[in-house]
């Protein structure tokens, strides 16, 4: 799971931040600053956190490739969240086990998520990632910028900053995990039992 909130309460549409043009236009630009600050994709790799940041780099790497002329390589993090319910601990980010599908010692690694929040998520994965071996160069890339930022991580590459409110939640929907294709910005209707423990993911 990445920094996208997993709704446990009645929501209320608030407005579309993204449309399926919109998403595909924000790639592109993203496609294109991540070519020129890594002066091409020669020794590139995309690292995408799942759910939706695989296909997030699936997509910027099919467009790094016709820009470059040449394959880049993509691979995945499995990042869920755990809290148990009996306790007073926070959700945490737990790292599932597995390859991450290419070599990324001495690489210029991009990790690509789709919602940035409080940075638990690019956390874990930076983590991860370094426990599979030594990058070169590691860079942070998201759709969306939520904002509340509980530990000091910034992206490199972010496509929209979107100033939200603690009961509001980005829903990132992408055809590849939903079937459909649009960034939403939803409210709670009403406020989940134990709040102050962020029972959500990351929480993106």
């Amino acid at each position: 799971m990445s920094d996208t909130e997993k709704p446990t309460a009645r929501l209320r549409e608030k407005g579309r931040i993204l449309s399926p043009s919109e998403i595909d236009r924000t790639l592109v630009r993203l496609a294109h600053q991540v070519v020129e600050r890594n002066h091409g994709g020669a020794n590139l790799g995309l690292v995408g956190i799942k759910r939706r940041g695989v296909p997030l780099a699936q997509r910027l790497a099919a467009l790094i490739e016709a820009i470059e002329k040449q394959p880049v390589d993509v691979g995945a993090l499995d990042i869920e969240f755990y809290r148990d319910d009996l306790s007073t601990h926070d959700v945490r980010p737990v790292v599932h086990p597995g390859e991450i599908g290419f070599d990324v010692n001495g690489r210029n690694i991009v990790l690509v998520d789709d919602v940035l929040y409080t940075g638990r998520t690019t956390r874990a994965a930076l983590d991860a990632l370094f426990h599979h071996g030594r990058p070169n160069r590691v860079q942070l890339l998201v759709l969306i910028d939520r904002g509340h930022r509980e530990l000091p991580i910034e992206a490199g590459f972010v496509g929209r900053v979107v100033q939200t409110s603690r009961q509001e939640i980005i829903e990132v929907k992408l055809r590849e995990v939903d079937g459909e294709e649009q960034v939403l910005i939803v409210e709670r209707m009403t406020a989940p039992a134990g709040d102050a423990l962020h029972a959500q993911a990351e929480g993106q």
